[in-house]
């Protein structure tokens, strides 16, 4: 199939590249001229604009979008719908919110175009040599690009989930999962660190992988990290938060779910940004004023 992939950075690079492995014909573009020199070493074909992509000869143009959410995927979006004709396909593979995915599809169906939100999960290895893939959006677009979807995802590893939004929405309940599972993780890592036992982490964390009830993929991880770093002492604990977990949160408030475990792995996130606290502050001032106890002092 004749695919054009726009957004050419760690997730579209290897997704053209297992695309390519599989038979299909990448054209790609990125708003960054070395990640279209980057990709053009690898044998990745590229254009200079959106305007020579949409130009391409294809029976049904199939435009994969891998770009960030917001801003640029809306400037993406806005001229893509403008270059293109009826039928035709866009895909936005990246981390979206759901409403938004649900107002794009309306708007791309004005125009009598397709739009199928993919969540992607994975990581760039996934995106590499096979990943799990959840898409919504209009069925029939749908069965046409299956083809496309089974071959560059593990097995059993894709689904069709329905109507617009389903697809981001299910990814993005997968990413708060995905918190609250690596804050387990973390904080059991802590207590193993600050034990007083001699525990080598990689090694903790290969046997936990191996017939335990914890083991995943995660861990493999865990003792990938370990092996490089005993103690993990060449990086900081700054955790970033790419949105997601925050908008499962949220839902969950919109849906009266209770979500306590990745509410907190979020606010963990959170506090990880902050070096010292104002909340903690006055907290050890009120412990100290009622209770006397002691104060650590700058």
């Amino acid at each position: 199939m004749e695919i054009g992939l726009i957004g050419l950075g760690k997730m579209g690079h290897q997704l053209a590249l297992n695309l390519l492995d599989n038979g299909h014909s990448v054209t790609g573009y990125d708003v960054m001229e070395y990640s279209r020199k980057q990709a053009e070493d690898a044998g990745i074909k590229t254009v200079a604009s959106l305007e020579e992509l949409a130009a391409r000869p294809a029976e049904r143009k199939v435009m994969w979008m891998m770009v960030p959410a917001g801003e640029p995927l809306e400037t993406v979006l806005n001229e893509m719908m403008g270059l293109l004709d009826e039928g035709d396909i866009l895909i936005d593979g990246g981390n979206s919110n759901y409403k938004d995915s649900i107002r794009h599809a309306e708007i791309a169906a004005e125009k009598e175009l397709y739009f199928m939100d993919l969540g992607t999960s994975g990581g760039t290895s996934g995106a590499r040599e096979g990943a799990c893939m959840m898409i919504g959006g209009n069925e029939e677009a749908f069965r046409y690009i299956e083809p496309v979807i089974q071959e560059i995802c593990v097995e059993d590893g894709y689904l069709y989930t329905g109507k617009s939004g389903s697809g981001h929405f299910l990814k993005m309940v997968h990413n708060g999962v995905e918190y609250g599972m690596m804050q387990a993780m973390g904080e059991g890592f802590e207590l193993v660190e600050k034990s007083g036992f001699d525990y080598d982490s990689a090694a903790v964390a290969k046997v936990w992988n191996n017939g335990s009830v914890i083991r995943s993929w995660l861990m493999e991880l865990a003792e990938q990290a370990f092996q490089k770093d005993g103690h993990l002492d060449e990086m900081t604990g700054i955790m970033q938060s790419s949105g997601e977990g925050q908008w499962t949160v949220e839902t969950g408030l919109e849906l009266k779910v209770p979500t306590p475990v990745i509410s907190m792995s979020l606010m963990m996130r959170y506090r990880s940004l902050q070096e010292d606290t104002y909340a903690g502050k006055v907290v050890s001032a009120l412990r100290n004023e009622f209770g006397g106890h002691g104060v650590i002092k700058k």
